[in-house]
């Protein structure tokens, strides 16, 4: 769901900008993850003190039945976010109130609560997650608000008190009970009194009534249905709905009438000046990546190159549902962005989405002086993270840029190329000490890759750079477009196909900076299948086209880097081009993995490439694109759905099964595609595909058998040479129309690689293994399709 692009002109700091701000790179970014499955919808509110900037929904709050579209008005399980909205000021307010001495024993005022070892333990200690319980209760099913309470009162600590940092849901649940007894009444009504009601916060409160229903997004399944309305964690919901760990619902505006209230200076504030400081302050125990505060996590502010600051200016915490809020009282601003990553299913994560956002609002302002670590208190470094692969720019950046530091730059580049914070790479550059970042270059799909057809050249909305389409009225950097740069930098991510189109923007920016004698360095990623798989039929070497560069094999087993090592090789043999190459290799990266297995953030680089899974599919599926069918293309699952009105759907299945794929698997299916795509509105009948072993899984086995199964079925409507742009080999082709088994097909191409293996090993960075025996991929040749990079 597409939402309406919102523009803006902000005061960074004293000035104002000379641009009005468009949010096309958010709303990419959150498309991005929807597409890719991680969460179903969002809503984001974002602003400073004074101003919402932005206050926008996309995708879905409810999958079905009957698919209910996201609202910004939708009611969210706020889970985690309970503790610090709700708990965390309330106590902080009867501190202020000198009901509460954060630093006296809580059995002060809760003699039961000394049981067991916990006499010592502190207000303080339980807000900064420093008290030495456990995270969590060990709940029955009959367990109710007594039992609960018996159950904490009855928790011994696990470590001394102030020693350790323990991130635990039982120190919030006894400073939800402590509450309760020091004012008098339930901390829902506490909150409500003292919290919600002065702020405006309408929709915000414990087990919501009926009348909220509608606008409640659901979160996991329950009996015939979804949880809605009724609190997710099992701790809050065993407690009656009301607990001071979680079983808060609320909005996004909501959230955001409460940062604007904390940032505020004067007005209706829910804490005093001093508290606030004091919320900023770190407390208690630390780890090495993670300060906290009083109840909140301390963070850097919302600026370039967080990640290397002293985590204090700015708070922010998540829950688990997929929710999330941050606030910079550095900047006097604040980001809400809510999601309900456990709907459907209960497998999506709102990570990667909460990094890209985190880091396209740190983005907009320029670098100032970070608060500065107290005494003793280490600053997380740049390894904090959690990928387990560094991409080229992770090094880059490690490195200090100095390979561009002093230079102007060009960059080819799209939305898929972040870092593992979720930066993308053109804002890293642009706010990279040294580096002059001039134009920027971007491949098919245009740089937030959403865009299906040719690419206008235009301006980054961001920072105003700009902008080159290099799949436009040229495929090619132009001499002018690269006039007075030192150094042209690539950064994109290549689907690891022949013909995806990227390999081929890959090829012609480095034939228009050799030309130019202008050095190249490229920024190395992952080929998602796996860079040890050489898959399908070399090309024939007359059918070489923009959607078939080079003679290759339908999956080339090459990295980014590897690539442009392999394509300036060519230049220099055949046309005696020499490329000042270099590669930023990447660190911790395996031939053999994966996508799924590199620990990265997958942002789609093209419209239906929307998962690795589906990047895994489209070498083999992309085969028969060209012919009478429809992959996907208008429906959720692009590249994994085959169909066609004409086709019998159980008999392709079964024709499919039959040929006992290695590690993947078929259904029959109907389909409607959207329109203006290949067979859009009609009623197609095909096959679903899926994956049952990536490690086994032969995609040029699957586009040869899906390729012979559907000539057999229909040959007078399927046109089996229409494929041939994509299969690259006529003899391929022939053989298999002829009946030739796919294995046997197999074998033939791999007697074909010899050349190619030998040119391919000397670009190769991350050693010289085989290719794996489980193969890959559909060839390209002549004409590019309509529907041609995914």
């Amino acid at each position: 769901m597409k939402c309406t692009r919102a523009v803006l002109c902000l005061a960074l700091s004293s000035a104002a900008c000379a641009q009005p701000l468009d949010w096309a790179p958010l709303d990419a970014a959150v498309r991005g993850q929807i597409a890719a499955g991680m969460v179903p919808g969002a809503v984001a509110v974002i602003g400073d003190a004074d101003h919402v900037w932005l206050r926008q929904a996309w995708g879905l709050r409810s999958a079905g039945p009957s698919p209910e579209p996201m609202t910004v008005d939708t009611v969210f399980d706020l889970a985690s976010l309970t503790k610090v909205v709700c708990t965390t000021t309330a106590v902080l307010q009867l501190a202020e109130r000198d009901q509460l001495d954060l630093d006296a024993p809580v059995a002060r005022y809760w003699p039961a609560f000394a049981a067991d070892g916990k006499a010592a333990i502190t207000a303080r200690q339980l807000l900064s997650h420093s008290s030495g319980l456990r995270p969590g209760l060990s709940l029955q099913a009959a367990d109710g608000p007594g039992q609960v309470q018996a159950r904490l009162l009855a928790e011994r600590p696990t470590a001394a008190p102030g020693s350790r940092l323990i991130y635990s849901d039982l120190n919030f649940l006894a400073l939800g009970l402590l509450v309760q007894r020091i004012a008098g009444r339930p901390l829902d009504r506490q909150c409500e009194a003292r919290v919600f009601r002065p702020l405006g916060m309408r929709d915000t409160g414990f087990r919501p009534p009926a009348s909220l229903r509608p606008r409640i997004a659901p979160t996991e399944p329950s009996g015939s249905g979804w949880l809605r309305g009724t609190v997710h964690d099992p701790t809050a919901r065993a407690a009656g709905g009301v607990a001071g760990n979680a079983g808060l619902f609320g909005t996004a505006d909501d959230l955001a009438r409460f940062a604007q209230a904390l940032l505020q200076h004067g007005g209706m504030t829910p804490l005093f000046r001093g508290t606030l400081a004091e919320l900023q302050r770190p407390q208690g125990a630390s780890s090495a990546t993670t300060w906290h505060g009083l109840g909140w996590q301390l963070q850097p502010p919302l600026q370039a190159e967080r990640e290397s600051l002293v985590p204090l200016g700015a708070v922010g915490h998540t829950g688990y549902t997929g929710t999330g809020l941050w606030i910079d009282f550095t900047h006097r601003r604040f980001v809400v962005l809510l999601t309900s990553r456990l709907h459907p299913d209960g497998r999506g994560d709102a990570r990667p989405l909460r990094r890209q956002v985190l880091a396209l609002v740190a983005s907009l302002h320029p670098v100032d002086d970070a608060p500065a670590a107290p005494p003793g208190r280490p600053v997380p470094g740049p390894d904090d993270g959690t990928a387990t692969v560094w991409t080229g720019i992770d090094v880059l950046r490690q490195q200090g840029y100095a390979a561009l530091r002093g230079k102007k730059v060009g960059l080819v580049t799209h939305a898929a190329a972040i870092d593992r914070h979720g930066w993308r790479t053109l804002d890293r550059l642009r706010h990279a000490p040294g580096v002059q970042l001039v134009r920027v270059f971007t491949p098919e799909h245009g740089l937030n890759a959403d865009t299906e057809g040719r690419v206008a050249s235009g301006q980054e909305g961001f920072s105003g750079l700009p902008v080159v389409s290099l799949y436009g009225a040229s495929t090619r950097p132009a001499p002018e477009a690269l006039a007075g740069l030192d150094v042209l930098v690539i950064d994109l991510q290549d689907a690891g196909a022949r013909f995806y189109t990227y390999l081929a923007t890959l090829g012609e920016s480095l034939r228009a900076a050799a030309k130019a004698h202008l050095k190249v360095l490229v920024l190395d990623r992952p080929d998602p299948a796996g860079a040890d798989r050489v898959a399908g039929p070399m090309l024939d070497p007359a059918r070489r086209s923009f959607t078939a560069y080079t003679t290759l094999p339908v999956q080339h087993g090459m990295t980014l880097g590897e690539l442009a090592r392999y394509l300036a090789a060519e230049l220099q043999a055949e046309e005696g081009l020499g490329v000042d190459l270099e590669v930023v290799a990447m660190r911790g990266y395996r031939r053999s993995m994966t996508f799924a297995q590199t620990g990265l953030d997958w942002v789609p680089p093209s419209p239906n490439l929307r998962r690795p899974l589906t990047a895994l599919l489209y070498p083999g599926v992309a085969w028969v694109e060209g012919a009478a069918v429809s992959v996907g293309r208008g429906t959720e699952h692009p590249f994994e759905w085959v169909g066609a009105p004409w086709l019998d759907g159980p008999r392709l299945a079964q024709a499919l099964q039959a040929e006992a794929l290695p590690g993947v698997a078929f259904s029959a299916i109907d389909f409607v595609p959207l329109p203006g795509t290949p067979y859009g509105s009609d009623r197609c009948h095909g096959v679903a595909i899926r994956i049952t072993d990536p490690a086994t899984f032969d995609a040029t086995l699957l586009g040869a058998a899906l390729l012979q199964a559907l000539d057999r079925q229909r040959p007078d409507i399927f046109h089996a040479e229409r494929t041939l742009g994509m299969v690259g080999s006529a003899d391929t082709l022939q053989q298999l129309r002829e009946g030739l088994p796919p294995r046997q097909a197999r074998a033939r191409w791999q007697a074909a690689w010899g050349d190619f293996l030998q040119r391919r090993q000397a670009a190769l960075l991350y050693g010289a293994t085989a290719p794996a025996q489980a193969e890959h991929g559909p060839a390209a040749s002549a004409p590019a399709p309509s529907w041609s990079a995914g």
